[in-house]
């Protein structure tokens, strides 16, 4: 998606006004819904169709590309859906454990947090500028309007709400000027791409080993 970060790097200077939180809920907090889309980067759109939609089992439901840029989303649930931006000469991540800390090529590039209104997301917007995290203005994307800023960690993330009349989730859309031929099969996970399972696990099989933080709720 294209957007302008122009003010991104100033200074706030909004001021957070804490009667605006009241109407939200009965605690005077906002009310998220969800991860509303995990932006990911990929070098080969048709081979994370074929796994996302085809073997995992998320729903196509957008999909923009216009010259060299390119986005496609997958549905989570109502609610969350994973993206991928289509880098030309972008590189997979080296393999890694799940966890460990690493340098060098990665494949995130943010994470957006829906929001039941747009009133929700100024009112947030100004809390962040308010505590000195400089903000986005208010980017409009047709389906969503978002504003993007940074965690203390150098996390980019985005608050968006949707637009009505707008939902992509009801009727997916694949606006691109050449689109890889996966995507013009259909939102549906397709038959027929990946192998059949001829083994499944038996329940006897169904072994759950111990990880990290396994036992957290038990000991306390």
């Amino acid at each position: 998606m294209f957007f302008a970060l122009n003010t991104i790097y100033g200074t706030g200077s909004a001021v957070f006004r804490k009667g605006r939180l009241e109407k939200f809920d009965e605690r005077g907090e906002m009310k998220f819904r969800g991860i509303n889309h995990l932006a990911m980067v990929t070098a080969d759109m048709e081979k994370t169709i074929r796994f996302w939609r085809d073997l995992i089992g998320l729903r196509l439901i957008y999909g923009f590309g216009e010259g060299d840029f390119r986005q496609y989303f997958f549905e989570i649930d109502g609610q969350d859906c994973l993206a991928f931006f289509e880098w030309d000469g972008a590189a997979p991540a080296q393999r890694k454990l799940h966890g460990q800390p690493r340098s060098g090529p990665f494949v995130f590039d943010h994470i957006a947090f829906g929001m039941e209104s747009k009133e929700e997301v100024w009112a947030l917007r100004d809390r962040l500028e308010a505590a000195g995290f400089a903000c986005s203005d208010m980017i409009d994307h047709d389906f969503i309007h978002s504003v993007y800023s940074f965690d203390p960690n150098g996390i980019p993330i985005e608050f968006c709400y949707e637009v009505k009349g707008q939902e992509i989730r009801r009727e997916s859309v694949i606006n691109d000027s050449n689109p890889p031929p996966a995507a013009l099969e259909g939102p549906e996970p397709q038959p027929g791409i990946w192998p059949e399972v001829t083994r499944p696990t038996p329940p006897e099989e169904q072994e759950v080993k111990p990880g990290d933080g396994s036992n957290f709720i038990k000991k306390y």
